[in-house]
């Protein structure tokens, strides 16, 4: 008999993003049959603990290098909250569904008080970036920056959770980065906080190896955050990432499988799903669909000790 309980926590917000439909996910993902997906999986116990009061993109004429960064440290805040409660109530594993990658923040916050905290962060970008490093305003590829409390990270975001840094770059493992999606600012903070990175060919090559090479960067950790952004996945194979560029990802079947590695590693507490815009897929729901078949298994709980 499966031993373990799972909590869902929905993230509606596009706070950090380009433009609305993030927001959307949390409610699409239960729509699509993702709770009972789950529980068909093998988990002894999913439970729903519903949305954190959620935030929709909109333009921030105030602070348009770091747009919405009050409403996105409030999301973020909220998540922290929800994953220490739904911990605390018994739940082995919190899965958390953006939203926005600003998410994440609450996701690793959530589970601070626990230890050293490692970031398996499955993404095509670092999100190494600050608001003065760039200048589009999105703080959807500024999380991990903010994470790190790198200089320029904007305090509400920052200091979102017990302590500041949340993490050290030794605490974070990078897989599917692709240095051609990286800004100049990202790829010196790689080299200065030595931040171990498996690249988009070294995940496309092999999923499984490529994780847990993640994984043996990060030994030392007590306790493992894993972070999936589906623009990983290459566009045209799952039209759904709300970056639609047609950016060279891998293949879905890759990026599930370097998750299932992640999450099956006993430490891992958090998985959070980030950049899914419903609108991108088919109409008839079929692209969401999909993705949800595939993540439930991935994220299938390890069979029970004798």
């Amino acid at each position: 008999m499966a031993a373990e309980r799972l909590a869902v926590i929905g993230a509606p917000s596009s706070a950090g993003a380009y433009a609305p439909g993030q927001e959307l996910a949390p409610a699409a993902f239960r729509d699509a049959g993702l709770i009972a997906a789950l529980r068909a999986e093998g988990w002894a116990q999913v439970e729903d603990v519903g949305d954190v009061p959620g935030a929709r993109w909109a333009p921030d004429p105030e602070d348009p290098l770091a747009a919405n960064v009050a409403e996105a440290a409030r999301v973020a805040g909220k998540v922290s909250g929800a994953v220490r409660g739904a911990l605390g109530d018994g739940a082995e594993r919190a899965l958390i569904l953006g939203g926005d990658c600003t998410v994440g923040i609450g996701a690793v916050a959530g589970v601070a008080d626990r230890g050293r905290v490692g970031l398996v962060y499955l993404d095509l970008h670092a999100d190494l970036n600050v608001p003065e490093a760039t200048d589009d305003g999105a703080l959807d590829w500024m999380g991990v920056a903010h994470l790190l409390a790198l200089d320029g990270a904007r305090a509400p975001l920052r200091d979102v959770g017990l302590r500041t840094p949340l993490l050290s770059g030794a605490d974070v493992a990078l897989v599917g980065f692709d240095p051609d999606h990286a800004t100049a600012f990202e790829l010196a903070a790689i080299a200065e906080h030595g931040l171990a990175h498996e690249s988009i060919a070294a995940l496309a090559c092999d999923p499984a190896a490529a994780a847990r090479r993640a994984l043996a960067a990060l030994g030392d950790c007590d306790v493992l955050a894993v972070h999936l952004d589906v623009d990983v996945v290459d566009f045209l194979d799952l039209p759904l990432s709300e970056n639609t560029e047609r950016d060279g990802g891998v293949t879905l079947d890759a990026a599930l499988a370097a998750l299932a590695v992640a999450v099956a590693d006993p430490r891992c507490a958090t998985i959070t799903v980030t950049e899914v815009n419903p609108d991108h897929g088919a109409a008839d729901g079929t692209t969401l669909k999909t993705l949800v078949g595939g993540l439930a298994a991935a994220l299938a709980p390890p069979p029970a000790a004798a």
